[in-house]
């Protein structure tokens, strides 16, 4: 039995071919908006480059123009198909490609189904990359006189200011390392020179930070360095006191800000690929409609259409069966090939008579 069988009439086809072509056109849009969407992700993206460990993050934004171009391409020829198919003449052209473009339509859609995915589930893989970046280009903050890395020290402020962060996990991150340049340091005075002494890998290190993790809504002017000496400042506890720099690490908050994009733009991604489904469906009526008519000469006469020609269990048991035989006949190949190997390299026997 058919799976989602149809009568149709010439009105009914008609009305099909017509409604798929504008559906086709509305889905040209769609992926324009996909290509769209991956074209600006990948420009977020590239922004922040320089604090991001890996370029596997631009892995989404790449699949997403692809798939955007593809849409455009494979719902423009769709259309082309559907306005065509008003006209016999002209359809007949179409209909020895009708039955491999929809299987590439199938493979278009569970990719497209896979990138809609992707976009969901990055938030794990985009975690790691922040961390490890942030953790690699806090290192470079002081280095404002080497080349090709003088600029991180305004990348990281630019950061930590439009994000509202401070560190990679939290504002003590930055105790962990040197970002004060040495140009700044007077290595004559006692207090700097017990300060790397007393650290092993002779760096400066300070319960201080950058001022860019100042919040500049706090009521009190900003304590960002000993932050951790309640009696350098007045009335002043850290451990109690709501500190006045930004709590939250600059990992999460680039976090939230990448995967409440990503999720958005895979629940739109969703909407498309369902959109994509009902025209390819649509489409198959449509071909299986127009194949089905019994008298070509008299195309007012009454034809079925079908999504598949038999059950989705058969049609899954079909295609189980020829996959097998598939095998098999790759099997046989290897044998007779191996069989007349074998026979190559016989060598008939010599028999002298004395």
């Amino acid at each position: 039995m058919a799976l989602l069988k149809v009568k149709f009439n010439q009105k009914k086809r008609v009305k099909l071919a017509q409604g798929l072509w504008l559906m086709n056109w509305f889905s040209v849009f769609a992926g324009i908006l996909v290509f769209s969407m991956g074209l600006f992700l990948k420009i977020e993206l590239r922004k922040r480059s320089e604090v991001m460990d890996n370029s596997e993050s631009h892995f989404v934004p790449n699949s997403l123009i692809l798939m955007g171009i593809l849409s455009c391409a494979f719902n423009g020829f769709a259309g082309k198909i559907c306005y065509d198919s008003l006209d016999p003449a002209k359809f007949a052209k179409w209909k020895p490609l009708l039955k491999p473009y929809l299987a590439l339509c199938c493979v278009f859609n569970m990719l497209l189904f896979f990138v809609a995915l992707i976009c969901i589930l990055m938030r794990g893989s985009l975690e790691s990359t922040l961390a490890q970046g942030l953790k690699n280009s806090m290192k470079f903050y002081r280095d404002t006189d080497t080349p090709g890395r003088c600029f991180m020290k305004k990348t990281i402020d630019m950061l930590q200011i439009e994000f509202k962060c401070c560190g990679n996990n939290g504002y003590k991150d930055w105790f962990e390392i040197q970002w004060i340049s040495n140009r700044y340091l007077d290595f004559s005075s006692k207090e700097v020179k017990d300060r790397i002494k007393s650290n092993v890998d002779g760096r400066y290190l300070v319960d201080g930070v950058p001022f860019s993790c100042c919040n500049p809504s706090s009521p009190r002017p900003c304590i960002q360095y000993q932050v951790t000496n309640n009696s350098a400042h007045y009335s002043y506890n850290y451990q109690t006191e709501e500190l006045n720099l930004w709590r939250r690490g600059c990992r999460e908050a680039l976090l939230n800000y990448y995967s409440s994009m990503m999720s958005s733009m895979g629940a739109v991604i969703l909407l498309v690929w369902l959109f994509e489904m009902s025209v390819m469906v649509g489409l198959r009526l449509l071909h299986t409609s127009l194949e089905s008519i019994a008298n070509p000469e008299d195309p007012e006469c009454e034809s079925e259409g079908w999504v598949l020609e038999n059950s989705l269990k058969d049609t899954f048991k079909s295609a189980l069966e020829n996959l097998k035989k598939l095998g098999k006949f790759n099997q046989v190949e290897a044998g007779a090939e191996g069989a007349e190997g074998e026979e190559g390299g016989k060598t008939p026997a010599i028999t002298t008579v004395s």
